[in-house]
């Protein structure tokens, strides 16, 4: 029998060598001390300076696991017994928590969630923008720090673990820190919700089939192996209550589901969106094909069922791609939008447009975003990556001039119809690349006194951030979905000159690992 080594259980099932020279092999059984979480929630943890990540362990727990694959530097692992579980650990309510994959982080106490993602943030701005965040002397957890640096080492060693290990962040437990008396950037507490369940607007659920007939929920972590729902803990009660619907119609009609193997069936996604302050709904069936069999029928079942519904749409997608929206939509029944308010602002909503899924809490971060940007309402803005709308909107109640530029066409086209609904004239919409659109306006002498960005996860383009430079705007908002590539970015933009001055995370997504934030950079030299 060989002996128990440090770090590892005694099961291990001969004395032989582990392959390729690590530390543990694939069936191991492991003693952990989880050390930290990565981006994704999964407990981050050491065996002999070999790191392991674990699915559902939180920091500072002990955890019994068995190892379910190994890379040349770092592996997998699954957990099977708490032996010293964290002050942190709730029982998840949701019944299906442990196979969806819509929530990761139900089995963490809100307010340590909140932490958490703070220092999310913070690792990410010292990790990745090498910035100095007040009241952090050193560079964060030495511990995960060093088991993070070792997974990443050598050409192509770390796979798909890249971005992983790039957004790693440490014990959300210890994530509070003193802001008083240090320089660096004040990253302040994440702003989350009192009340954070039922709070998206919008479900998008495919649709599979099993003898019972059509089902539809979420994907099973890490597969498109669908898991039947019937509620949602993040989805507001009437989202789920139409999919509900939909499912039993269709059942009763013998409409069939799209299978993603073979391509056939009608059915793919029931794309449910609630206007929550104007109570009105939409649906949406996304159909493999433009002729719907019984759609009489359909839609009048639907009617019937769901009289909350104003408007009923098909959007048709032949492809075989796993995009949910294909490029034609159409109105079955009733209106081509509903209406919905974010603070003072009405916006319409069509089958395809993108509109903030936590109401709520968007009028939290784009409030932080007016305040951040220092309006006294005699100031230009351009906002790139403009979307429909939403952010330049808010903005315009507070500046003279907004210029929003976005490189879709549909959205511009909402979004000057948005303007339009609510009446305001001093926004100007563009079509194009903001890297191209915003040069073009200083040719035409348009010197904004405020940029603010909100680009997708990779970040700006490195010509936008070039372009802000050469404009030298007196103030740079920042509003990102992704820590690791904010951080990026702020480095580019203090090594082009400015300040990053306060950082505000804030929780558009609870018991999920994502995290919005907003920054706020100043020129250099200049008092924030």
């Amino acid at each position: 029998m060989s002996k128990q080594r440090s770090g590892r259980s005694a099961s291990r099932r001969d004395s032989s060598a582990p392959a390729a020279g690590l530390p543990v092999n694939k069936n191991d059984e492991v003693m952990l001390d989880i050390i930290g979480m990565t981006h994704e929630g999964e407990g981050v943890g050491r065996v002999e300076g070999f790191t392991l990540f674990v699915q559902g362990a939180l920091p500072g727990e002990k955890v019994r696991a068995k190892v379910l694959k190994t890379k040349k530097q770092y592996g997998y692992a699954k957990l099977l017994e708490l032996v010293q579980a964290s002050g942190d650990r709730i029982a998840p309510p949701c019944p299906i928590y442990d196979q969806c994959g819509g929530c990761q982080l139900q089995h963490m106490d809100y307010t340590a969630q909140l932490a958490w993602k703070r220092q999310l943030v913070v690792d990410n701005l010292q990790r990745i923008g090498k910035l100095q965040v007040a009241g952090v002397p050193g560079r964060g957890a030495d511990k995960l720090e060093s088991a993070l640096a070792d997974t990443a080492g050598g050409s192509g060693s770390r796979g798909d673990a890249g971005i992983k290990l790039a957004e790693a962040a440490g014990n959300g437990s210890n994530a509070a820190n003193s802001l008083a008396g240090s320089d660096g950037i004040i990253v302040r507490p994440t702003l989350g919700m009192d009340e954070p369940w039922r709070y998206r607007n919008k479900a998008q659920v495919p649709i599979g089939v099993t003898e019972g007939g059509l089902v539809g929920g979420f994907y099973a972590r890490g597969s498109h192996r669908i898991v039947d729902m019937e509620t949602c803990l993040i989805q507001h009660e009437d989202n789920d209550a139409v999919v509900a619907a939909v499912k039993g119609i269709g059942r009763e009609l013998g409409i069939t589901a799209y299978d993603e193997e073979t391509g056939r069936g009608l059915l793919r996604h029931v794309v449910v969106k609630k206007a929550f302050r104007t109570g009105e709904m939409m649906l949406v069936l996304v159909t493999n094909g433009r002729d719907i069999p019984h759609l009489d029928a359909w839609i009048g079942s639907i009617r019937e069922a769901l009289p909350q519904v104003e408007s009923i749409c098909q959007n048709v997608n032949t492809q075989r791609t796993n995009v949910i929206f294909g490029s034609e939509t159409r109105v079955l029944w009733g209106r081509d939008v509903i209406y919905d308010y974010i603070g003072d602002v009405q916006f319409a909503i069509s089958p395809r447009s993108f509109y903030q899924v936590n109401p709520a809490q968007t009028e939290v971060l784009y409030g932080k975003t007016v305040e951040y940007a220092g309006l006294t309402g005699n100031e230009t803005v351009i906002d790139a990556y403009c979307g429909i709308g939403t952010i330049s909107l808010f903005l315009a109640q507070h500046a003279a001039k907004v210029y929003g530029v976005e490189i879709v066409p549909e959205a511009i086209e909402d979004a000057r119809a948005n303007a339009k609904l609510n009446n305001m004239n001093n926004v100007v919409f563009e079509v194009g690349a903001s890297e191209d659109v915003i040069p073009a306006w200083k040719e035409q002498g348009i010197t904004p006194d405020v940029i603010v960005v909100d680009p997708p996860r990779k970040g700006c383009d490195p010509r936008l951030l070039d372009t802000i430079l050469a404009m030298q705007p007196e103030r740079v908002v920042y509003v990102s979905c992704n820590p690791s590539t904010l951080a990026r970015d702020l480095r580019v933009l203090e090594d082009g000159g400015y300040r990053t001055v306060e950082v505000t995370p804030v929780d558009m997504f609870p018991h999920t690992v994502h995290v919005e934030s907003v920054a706020v950079l100043v020129k250099s030299g200049t008092v924030g």
